[in-house]
This record gives structure tokens, C-alpha cells and sequence, in this order.
């Protein structure tokens, strides 16, 4: 073979590669935590009788989602005999133990395990919320109840681990720690609790404290988030008292703006969207900042715009230019404009497509020109979403609900989006779903 056509053969031996490449899902919302699934080679539509299920892992309770990493599958949940059924608003007492399964990713099977006793006080008692957070050779868990752990990825040994409620002198939230750590360099960025210690950075190889920022009312439930806007590298907070920006290496302040979540209820991280971030929070507790182009501030633009705002519950939204997609308190997929405020348009066909069901759930990935959703029926679906609307391609069930809210069954757990496949849990079992083309 000549030079020329060796040189033809290792481009197209390239571009072949570059066109099949696959993504690990190490974290909640992805790869760089946007809710993008940038792999390719899936399908166009679910084959008859649904996509194929490689592989079943029995396990317990839980809301929080599977990380997938280097070949290993990581979720935690809950293990009691309890009957752990408790109303919104109120808490409880239940016993119990934790557990962090790291299953391998082509088979299901048990590589290993850490258990430990923690005694639930929180609503919503049925696991752990948080999805575990991979990186290299070593994943992050955070209990319902507080207990952070960092172990070594290939064994399971527990590397450090702290009890942030005993650390800070506060106690869970009414639904429990949700508030996924986020990873910057070197540290571990969390939301604690406590005078003064609203959220914490950790060395992340020893778990030692780096710093400490804020006092409110209550600890609420929104993941901390890095932006960059103004020049400079923004931590917003978003907490049930103020939106707040720190800077993620000093916890210096930037800027703070009051903000009234309803029952302390906060959920979602805020999101950016032409110059803009947006906050909301359950009743329609919606806030509308416009960032500085040359220094880190911002100010309201508007506030509270019931007819039109995205409410979440319990879904993150997703950006897509000037656009927020998401799902509201009230069940409805919806498209909201920024920064006008104007709701472009609802759908209830994303869970019931007669009517909106309250607190409904739809988690939502963005991939190419498509979206991929998980209802709280166990259904997965492709659909189109745009400024004109909400088209759904197709639709295949693939796990059943294993937990009840509002008087009906669901399954509340976000999927990971990994290698063409999707990662999916409930209350009894992990299933992997072969999405390949």
C-alpha cells in the first residue's frame, strides 16, 4: 500500500471512531452537568414490543439516580422493614441501612458494597436522593441523611467520610439531603446546614473543610452551580431566602438577591439562558436576574410571574438558546422564553396526555435534535421539542412504579445516559436498556 492510500486508511479508521464514540454519564445531569446526551447511533424508534433489557440487579429504595464510569454502575439505596409510607409535610422516624452498590456495567453484577445504619426523619423516607458522583478513582455519595463518603472506586474502600449533620449541628431537611455535591478542582462543594455553613468545600481527598458560606433558615434542596458571567467564575446558591453568588474558591460574596421559596421548598439549580439566570421554586416562586456583562451582579428583572413562569417539583429544566423547557409543579411539560417571561406553550402528553397530574415527573435529556424523556409511569420516550410545541416520535415502557405520591404509582428517579444505553432504577431493581441502533 502506498503512503497516500495508508494515509486515507487511518483517516477513515479515524472518522469511523470519532462517529461511534460513547459517553460515561459520572454525575448527576451528565458528562458537564447540562442534561446533553452528546453520544449518537441510537435508535429512531423503539422496536416493536420495546428496546431490549440486557440486564436486571435487584435492589432497594431510593430516588436517587445510577452514575455510570470506567465499566462500574453506581446507585445507593435503603434498606428497611419499616413501612415507610409517610405524608408530604410531615416527618417521621424509620430504621434502616444505606447501602452504595457498584455493579459492573456489562452484566449487572455485584462488584461491591457499603452498608451502614441511619435512622430516616425525613418525608419521602424511601432512599437516598443524590445521584453518586464519579471521578477517576474515586465516587462520592451522599446519604438522605447526611452521610457523605468518598470511596476508592476499584474496591469500595471508604477513603474519608463525614456526617454533616453532626459536623454542623443541624438536621436533614424535611426531604432529606438532595442537593447533589458538585466538584470543582480540587474540592467537594455541598450544601451542610448549620450557622454559617449553608454550603461547605472539602478537600476532596482528605474531606477536610476548605470553607464555609451562609446562614438560612432552612438548608432547601438546589444543587450549588458554577457559571461564568462577568469575566469571573460565579457558585449560585439558591437558597429559600436569596439567590446568592460566591466566588467557588474563597466564598467570597459577589451578590445576593432575597428570594422566598415556599415551604423552604427550592429544588432546582438555576439555569442561564442569554445573559439571564432563572430560579424557581414550588407556587410559582419564579425570579428572573439579569447578569453584568463586566463585573459579577446582577439584578431583577422580574419576579413571581404565576401566568407564565416554569414552577419544578421535581424535575431540573433544560436550556436550549433563549428557551426553558421543563416540567411544572402542576404535571405540564412547558416552554418559557427568556427574558420576556411568555410562556410559548404546555403539554400534558409527556405523562397523561388527558390531563395535567400534580407534582407529575418527566426527566428530560437533550441529544442532537431530539429529546429523550423518563416518565414517572416507567415510560421512556423520544420526542421532538421546540418553540412550536411537543411532538412525540415514540414511547416504550420499560420498568413498573414502585412507589406511590398524590394516590397514584410512580417511579421518581432521573436515568443515566451512557454508552447507547439507558440506566434505570426503582424501588426493587437497576435495569440496563439496550438504546443502540
Amino acid at each position: 500500500m502506498n503512503i497516500r492510500c495508508c494515509s486515507l486508511s487511518l483517516v477513515f479508521v479515524a472518522s469511523t471512531i470519532a462517529g461511534i464514540c460513547a459517553d460515561d454519564w459520572p454525575q448527576w445531569m451528565g458528562p458537564q452537568r447540562d442534561n446533553v446526551w452528546r453520544e449518537d447511533g441510537l435508535l429512531d424508534k423503539f422496536p416493536e414490543g420495546g428496546p431490549k433489557i440486557l440486564w436486571r440487579a435487584d435492589i432497594a429504595g431510593g430516588y436517587a439516580g445510577p452514575a455510570v464510569a470506567e465499566g462500574r454502575v453506581f446507585v445507593t439505596d435503603y434498606v428497611t422493614a419499616d413501612d415507610v409510607k409517610v405524608p408530604n409535610f410531615e416527618r417521621n422516624n424509620f430504621s434502616g441501612t444505606e447501602r452504595v452498590l457498584c455493579l459492573e456495567e456489562a452484566t449487572g453484577k455485584l462488584l461491591w458494597k457499603h452498608e451502614y445504619a441511619v435512622k430516616y426523619t425525613i418525608s419521602y423516607p424511601s432512599g437516598p436522593r443524590c445521584t453518586p458522583l464519579v471521578e477517576q478513582d474515586r465516587v462520592y455519595t451522599l446519604g438522605a441523611e447526611g452521610d457523605l463518603f468518598c470511596f476508592e472506586v476499584a474496591s469500595g474502600k471508604v477513603l474519608w467520610s463525614l456526617d454533616l449533620k453532626k459536623e454542623y449541628n443541624t438536621k436533614a431537611a424535611l426531604w432529606g439531603y438532595a442537593g447533589h455535591p458538585l466538584l470543582d478542582g480540587d474540592n467537594l462543594i455541598t450544601l451542610a446546614g448549620g450557622e454559617g455553613s449553608h454550603v461547605v468545600a472539602l478537600d476532596k481527598r482528605t474531606g477536610k473543610e476548605r470553607w464555609r458560606f451562609g446562614t438560612s433558615k432552612e438548608q432547601g434542596y438546589s444543587p450549588p452551580t458554577i457559571i461564568t458571567a462577568g469575566g469571573v467564575r460565579q457558585l449560585i446558591l439558591l437558597r429559600p431566602d436569596a439567590v446568592t453568588s460566591i466566588d467557588p474558591a474563597t466564598a467570597a460574596e459577589y451578590w445576593s438577591i432575597p428570594y422566598e421559596a415556599t415551604s423552604g421548598s427550592i429544588i432546582m439549580s438555576p439555569v442561564v439562558s442569554e445573559g439571564h439566570l432563572y430560579a424557581a421554586g414550588f407556587s410559582s416562586k419564579s425570579l428572573l436576574l439579569k447578569l453584568a456583562g463586566d463585573k459579577a451582579a446582577a439584578e431583577e428583572v422580574w419576579r413571581d410571574q404565576a401566568r407564565s413562569a416554569i414552577s419544578p417539583v421535581n424535575v431540573q429544566p433544560i436550556v436550549d438558546g433563549n428557551v426553558i423547557y421543563g416540567v411544572d409543579q402542576k404535571g405540564s411539560l412547558m416552554a418559557l422564553e427568556i427574558p420576556s417571561g411568555k410562556r410559548l406553550w404546555e403539554s400534558t402528553g409527556p405523562i397523561d396526555g388527558d390531563r395535567a397530574l400534580g407534582s407529575a415527573t418527566a426527566f428530560l435529556v437533550r441529544q442532537a435534535d431530539r429529546y429523550w424523556l423518563f416518565n414517572e409511569r416507567g415510560e421512556l420516550i423520544i420526542a421532538r421539542i421546540g418553540t412550536s410545541g411537543y411532538q412525540e416520535i415514540d414511547r416504550a415502557k420499560v420498568i413498573e412504579p414502585s412507589n406511590t405520591a398524590f394516590g397514584r404509582d410512580v417511579v421518581w428517579s432521573m436515568p443515566a445516559w451512557a454508552n447507547r444505553r439507558a440506566y434505570i432504577r426503582n424501588d426493587k431493581e437497576c435495569i440496563c436498556v439496550d438504546l443502540a441502533k
